[in-house]
């Protein structure tokens, strides 16, 4: 955001911006809520019923073209660098943080059901007759109402305090933080566990970003949660996804999760080697009009902007 002509202003426009196309939105969600008598749950805390886990979806994943909106009319930015460093999304990191992530965050979020529902003692009635639905729905939308959240939180309001801060490493802490609590809070009404542990999550999401330079691991992370919680919710049937298990237990399940969590960064940042993940933008005009040609860093003097394209800087 501060790469062409910051100002101040800007994001807050885009946030003005944002709550208008959004309440349109909710307006015709409104319309479809009256019509269909599906009540959509932003909490997510029904788990099995597929009418309102495709509604729900549905109302988020509308964020992904709203945000990039954001980004062309306030910053007139091209859409692609809500994405990442590369000013879009990079396809090749997302099948190799999706398998780490369900190497750990998947494997935790698991364990941690069975636990609930051991410790519970409530019946697993199995698939109920619409677990094939929801196993359509969760896979096809679940990603995506994912996408979502981290084009909301990840890529627009955390560059927004970064940008704000504009110092990169104290940016990224504060956004992270901040980020976190609004994410954790914008999941409605619940208790000190369960804000934690939603909080724990925005914080290794904004991690992953941090480490990689782009919104695809967070996808990744994110996505693996919440598609494992549904379909072994709607595997095991209404009671077992409903099993809320209190006290330490409850509290041992949240640390599972965290360390689930803390896991996949780790592997994350351990991998970075392998993953060669871009940190740092190519040096770009980002002027209106001008596309993708080089800018100043690598350029020589020439040409009606006072530079000529050059070679590619070098990634670090």
């Amino acid at each position: 955001m501060r790469a062409r002509d910051w100002a101040w202003w800007r994001p807050l426009l885009g946030f003005l911006l944002f709550t208008v196309l959004y309440s349109v939105a909710a307006f015709v969600l409104v319309i479809v809520v009256l019509v269909t008598g599906v009540v959509p749950d932003l909490a997510l805390a029904d788990l099995t019923d597929v009418a309102v886990l495709l509604v729900t979806n549905l109302s988020l994943i509308v964020a992904i073209p709203i945000v990039w909106v954001c980004w062309l009319v306030p910053h007139g930015l091209r859409i692609g660098w809500s994405s990442s460093v590369l000013g879009r999304l990079r396809w090749r990191l997302f099948l190799p943080t999706t398998l780490r992530a369900l190497a750990t965050l998947g494997v935790a979020v698991a364990l941690g059901l069975v636990v609930a529902v051991v410790a519970t003692g409530v019946d697993v009635t199995g698939p109920g007759p619409s677990f094939g639905w929801m196993l359509l729905v969760v896979l096809t939308t679940t990603p995506l109402q994912a996408a979502a959240e981290e084009y909301v939180f990840r890529g627009y309001l955390s560059q927004t305090i970064a940008g704000w801060i504009g110092r990169p490493v104290v940016g990224a802490a504060v956004a992270g933080v901040v980020s976190a609590a609004l994410f954790s809070a914008a999941h409605g009404q619940q208790d000190l566990q369960s804000f934690l542990y939603r909080f724990a999550i925005g914080l290794a999401l904004s991690a992953a970003v941090w480490l990689t330079g782009g919104l695809e691991a967070s996808i990744a992370l994110h996505a693996v949660n919440n598609v494992v919680l549904f379909l072994l919710a709607g595997a095991l049937g209404d009671r077992a996804a409903a099993a809320e298990p209190g006290g330490v237990v409850g509290w041992a399940t949240s640390l599972l999760g965290v360390l689930g969590m803390a896991a996949f960064v780790w592997w994350l940042a351990r991998s970075r080697a392998q993953l060669r993940p871009e940190l740092l933008s190519p040096a770009v005009d980002l002027r209106p009009g001008t596309g993708p040609s080089t800018g100043p860093v690598g350029g020589r003097p020439g040409g009606p902007s006072g530079w000529l394209p050059g070679p590619p800087p070098a990634w670090r």
